[in-house]
């Protein structure tokens, strides 16, 4: 029986070039976490240039990202979107997902180098904490508390911020008396609170000259003493008199494995023999950094693990309480990005350089890759409180 010469014409015959396609491959992978290429709900993603397959099967989730700040992708529920993409990862996708040259490349850089040597650790700073602090205002609410909210009580975003620095005090058993140094104090949000409710003096060290500004205008009139310094600079800030009390707030996530134990020794040696510190930091099971993260908005961050923190510890400090309240992230991120996006407006007449369409989607992206990873349990929030000779009847504070 001869075959029609239409049907030899139109009939491929090498189908598996169709199923090997990046439009067929990387549609495929979106399918397993039931996300539709061009569908109609809410975190199906709708392509507009099919140069997208290509970028994100070759460049993963560096290019998903890139993809979208280069409006080749749309999706109406982003932080939904990436909760289904890495709750299917963390089961059937993770091998997967580590395959792509750029986590490669992130691997093997973390592996070779320092990325918080004391040259790189000011790269966060320039990309990221030194840009305009109106943007930061508009983002964060009336607290500047550029770190996870505590919502078991709170409607709102300043009261979750102003519940999560009261948390922190009375977790250290702070008192009118007590000096503190405040590590990477950002827009002095915790050393403000603290001195100004529990009438205590704080010394806060930032690396970011326009933080530091900052806070030395959001602290007026309190006894808060500001550094502009690396948080190696010892001498700079502790000049020979311990402290009662040490926090480090949402900095660990930049020190780096390689500096982990510097940075536990250096707390050992400034605090007092009977005093206590208390760390907050996001953390992963595997010590992590996402490709698009390092690159766009924390260059040479570095995610912890519990256990690194453990063994950072282990011969300085006892531990004597570990609180992981890392769903409280998903309302503190929305909130940020609400208010992001209703006072995107006036946020980019500040610097038109900056402040491009590029720059808001770049923000927006990054926003809603936080929620979901949140949302996933795929990433963690810890408060660890620590001693130096262990507290008498310590009791968990929440």
């Amino acid at each position: 029986m001869s075959v029609p010469l239409t049907q030899t014409v139109t009939s491929d015959p090498r189908p598996w070039r169709r199923r090997l396609s990046p439009r067929a491959i990387v549609t495929t992978y979106l399918g397993h976490a039931d996300v539709i290429v061009n569908g109609d709900r809410p975190w199906d993603i709708r392509v507009h240039d099919d140069r997208f397959y290509r970028r994100v099967l070759l460049n993963g989730s560096l290019a998903l990202g890139e993809t979208y700040m280069d409006r080749q992708w749309d999706c109406v529920d982003l932080p939904e979107l990436i909760f289904r993409i890495l709750c299917w990862r963390q089961t059937g996708g993770r091998r997967l997902a580590h395959a792509g040259l750029p986590h490669l490349t992130t691997l093997l850089k973390r592996g070779v180098l320092n990325l918080q040597s004391r040259p790189r650790a000011k790269e966060v700073i320039s990309a990221h904490y030194d840009l305009h602090p109106a943007l930061f205002e508009a983002m964060l609410g009336e607290t500047m508390a550029y770190t996870c909210g505590y919502w078991p009580r709170a409607t709102t975003l300043d009261e979750a911020q102003r519940d999560k620095l009261d948390l922190v005090c009375r977790k250290l058993r702070l008192e009118p008396c007590h000096r503190v140094l405040d590590l990477g104090c950002g827009f002095g949000s915790f050393s403000r609170h603290a001195a100004a409710h529990y009438g205590a003096t704080v010394v806060g060290v930032n690396l970011s000259r326009v933080q530091t500004t900052y806070a030395r205008a959001f602290c007026s009139g309190l006894p808060v003493e500001l550094h502009e310094c690396d948080y190696r600079d010892v001498g700079t800030y502790f000049r020979g008199e311990r402290f009662d009390r040490v926090v480090s707030i949402g900095m660990f996530e930049a020190v780096g494995r390689r500096n982990f134990r510097e940075y536990m020794r250096i707390v050992h040696a400034v605090l007092k023999p009977d005093g206590c510190w208390l760390l907050h930091t996001i953390g992963d099971e595997e010590c992590s950094a996402d490709p698009f993260s390092m690159r766009y908005i924390f260059p040479n961050g570095e995610l912890p693990s519990l256990d690194q923190i453990v063994r950072a510890a282990r011969g300085l400090f006892r531990i004597e309480d570990v609180h992981n309240f890392g769903g409280d992230y998903v309302p503190t991120l929305e909130s940020w990005r609400e208010r992001f996006q209703a006072r995107w407006p006036e946020i980019r007449l500040l610097d038109r350089d900056t402040f491009t369409d590029r720059f808001f989607r770049m923000w927006t992206y990054f926003l809603a890759c936080a929620s979901g990873a949140f949302r996933a349990r795929n990433i963690q929030l810890w408060q660890i409180v620590m001693s130096s000779g262990g507290l008498a009847g310590y009791r968990s504070v929440r």
